[in-house]
């Protein structure tokens, strides 16, 4: 039978998914130089479609947080779900996307389900993988940045053609997924939820001071992220036009910048096991913090070599995020373990809108020096992580 095969490799199939599941996540943007070109749509248009996943997101994780839905259904029930109904709503943007409202009311529904998807991944390979929860989350938020890459990917191989055919590509995909992880079903490592949960279960962990520490450098982390991979196309596209390179180079290198951040969660989730969570943590969020304040000091550099600083950009700005799960699933109550990390995300993601909004919003005017408006996200998250000891010890080891 097929059931027992994906079994014997369960953390392969769950992140296999979740590339597949979030490859809805940026998939308007994605192809959002030919909706320019075709529809019209501005930076600040598009922008505004990438808010409304982020705003969607928020609301479908403190939905999750509120009700305890996490906690007390099946995970693999909920993520198949989610795809399903996410690759619709992705689907009938094709049909309405001359109709800003209409376009936002689907991304909104995409971001609601991207909601079952992303956390639930989390859950799900904190169920089939108890040790080594670090390595195992970057391999799981590796393939969150590869999905997120994926739509520049789509456009890229479907160049010449309709502007429709990646959007859908990705809906296939994430319907993919979702029988993916129905066909494997839950783990059974974590504990069944006790009683009715509430979203004052998932802030309780915000008692502990450790969980808070951890919690602050994932805030800051979540401010310089999304709005660096919102502008990675623009940036992308300042530099091939200084290469004097044409225009179908953008989706394939702004797809580039993005996966790289696959090879940085996966070294990082090495590193981990041997330095702990918190060394790579740290040193990923001081890496990027340095790169947002050099590039728009550097930009009089050959274009080449400002891809190349991208590059280098766009692998370490995902780098702590898994480790930043791991420390605090390792703190989190392990009755309130999908409650817990779905607040925290709802908390992250709402720090990403103001980022977002005011980098697509003064792109025009401010250029490459809108980066600076990313800064104070890995400066803050830095101090926050102050206090905490680093040892050698991987934070996944206290998670069994």
């Amino acid at each position: 039978m097929t059931t027992p095969l994906i079994r014997r490799s369960p953390l392969a199939v769950i992140v296999l998914a979740q590339l597949f599941g979030t490859s809805l996540w940026f998939s308007v943007n994605g192809v959002g130089l030919s909706l320019s070109r075709d529809l019209g749509l501005t930076e600040a248009d598009l922008g505004r479609l990438t808010l409304t996943v982020q705003a969607g997101f928020i609301a479908g994780t403190l939905f999750i947080a509120t009700t305890g839905l996490a906690d007390r259904f099946r995970a693999s029930r909920i993520f198949a779900a989610s795809c399903l109904a996410g690759a619709l709503a992705n689907a009938g943007f094709v049909l309405v996307a001359d109709q800003m409202s209409l376009a936002i009311t689907l991304r909104l529904l995409t971001g609601l389900c991207l909601a079952g998807i992303y956390p639930l991944g989390m859950k799900l390979v904190i169920g089939w993988t108890p040790r080594h929860t670090g390595a195992a989350l970057a391999w799981l938020v590796g393939m969150l940045t590869l999905g997120t890459a994926l739509p520049h990917l789509l456009r890229g191989a479907t160049l010449g053609l309709p502007w429709e055919w990646p959007l859908l590509g990705a809906s296939l995909l994430a319907l993919a997924g979702g029988a993916l992880i129905l066909a494997l079903g839950d783990g059974s490592h974590l504990p069944p939820s006790s009683g009715r949960a509430r979203l004052l279960d998932g802030l309780s962990a915000l008692r502990e001071r450790r969980f808070r520490a951890v919690a602050g450098g994932y805030f800051g982390h979540c401010w310089e992220l999304y709005a660096l991979w919102t502008l990675a196309p623009f940036l992308v596209a300042r530099e091939v036009a200084r290469l004097g390179a044409p225009p179908a180079w953008i989706p394939w290198l702004s797809f580039t910048v993005i996966a790289l951040g696959l090879a940085g969660c996966v070294g990082g989730g090495s590193l981990s096991r041997r330095l702990g969570s918190l060394w790579v943590a740290r040193r990923a969020l001081a890496a990027s913090g340095l790169i947002c304040l050099a590039y728009p000091l550097m930009t009089w550099l050959p274009p080449g070599l400002l891809l190349g600083l991208l590059a280098l950009w766009g692998l370490t700005v995902i780098a702590d995020s898994p480790q930043f799960s791991a420390l605090a699933a390792a703190s989190a109550p392990r009755e309130r373990v999908g409650s817990t990390l779905a607040v925290m995300n709802a908390v992250g993601f709402a720090l990403t809108i103001p980022a977002i909004s005011l980098t697509t919003t003064l792109w025009e005017l401010q250029g490459t020096w809108v980066l600076w408006w990313l800064l104070p996200g890995p400066l803050l998250g830095l101090w926050v992580l102050r206090p905490l000891t680093t040892t050698h010890a991987p934070a996944e080891s206290r998670t069994r």
